[in-house]
């Protein structure tokens, strides 16, 4: 859109002491032409723009027009480049580059885009991830209904919601609100989540209830756990949980946390084979035993 290339043009101006027609023409894939017409905008917006002809010549931002550099200092602007370098990993990423190259010409620090902290937050199927969550984006902004196939542990639903935000959180991606099925505000993981469509139908913005927005209230640790590790697991026990999570004894590590999700308690102790025994609750304990003995018979 011109509105949008027209602020990127005036950012490079403002970045560098000059440029030339056609460096601008091929950054922003436009014509010499266009870019001729964009500068006289500049001008009659009343951009001190000056152009000059011929060898070392070029366009540039009259002396003494500039941004205030003071606004952001070298750690703020790091910090904010690392933000937008993770949200990029999972978006389109034109956009994110175009506010990368305003915060450098917004600010006196020297920053290096080549940023030291690395965020990434895609997964083995970025291709497809990127896709839903450009797409419930536009759902949330144009207030527009999605519908998407709904996949858990009783089977698959057809699900239709009013969208209102998409949600990183405890390691996955999950699309927050009001089910039209439940008539009540859902999370749903967006792993599990698959056939999204944006519906032409738009919905009247609802004014979501305080308790609703604590989206760490679903994570509640009300199931507690104590078990006993080999001392050859103590390096995974660190990486998740750190250094303090167990306490010696002659036994082993024993470990105690509590959990939120009794199958992820579950299929994550059964990842350890048999360097680990559950001492309570022992209904888990029973039920991993349970397990394994169905795995044992596969095998016979």
């Amino acid at each position: 859109m011109k509105l949008n290339r027209l602020l990127g043009i005036l950012t490079v101006l403002l970045q560098r002491d000059s440029v030339t027609a056609p460096e601008l023409a091929e950054r922003f894939e436009v014509n010499r032409r266009t870019i001729g017409r964009d500068i006289d905008a500049l001008c009659l917006a009343g951009i001190p723009v000056v152009t000059r002809q011929g060898a070392g010549g070029g366009i540039s931002i009259a002396e003494g027009y500039k941004l205030d550099k003071n606004v952001l200092t070298a750690d703020e602007l790091s910090g904010i480049i690392a933000a937008l370098k993770g949200i990029g990993s999972v978006t389109g990423r034109t956009h994110i580059e175009q506010t990368l190259l305003k915060l450098r010409a917004g600010s006196g620090a020297v920053v290096s885009l080549k940023e030291p902290v690395i965020i990434d937050l895609a997964s083995h199927y970025k291709g497809q991830l990127t896709v839903k969550i450009e797409l419930i984006k536009r759902g949330v902004l144009e207030a527009r209904l999605i519908e998407f196939d709904y996949y858990y542990e009783k089977g698959a639903v057809r699900r239709r919601i009013e969208p209102y935000f998409v949600i990183f959180q405890w390691t996955a991606w999950y699309v927050f609100g009001y089910c039209t099925d439940r008539r009540d505000w859902r999370m749903f993981k967006l792993q599990r989540l698959w056939n999204l469509e944006l519906s032409d139908e738009h919905y009247p913005v609802r004014d979501i209830p305080p308790e609703r927005r604590d989206f760490n209230a679903r994570f509640t640790d009300d199931i507690s756990l104590a078990a006993l590790f080999d001392p050859s697991e103590r390096y995974k026990l660190i990486e998740t949980y750190g250094l303090e999570c167990y306490s010696e004894t002659p036994e082993g590590l024993l470990f105690e946390i509590g959990f939120t999700n009794r199958d992820y308690i579950i299929s994550w102790l059964l990842s350890f084979g048999g360097r680990v025994r559950v001492i309570e609750p022992l209904d888990i304990a029973d039920e991993i035993q349970a397990a394994a003995k169905n795995i044992l018979a596969k095998y016979k």
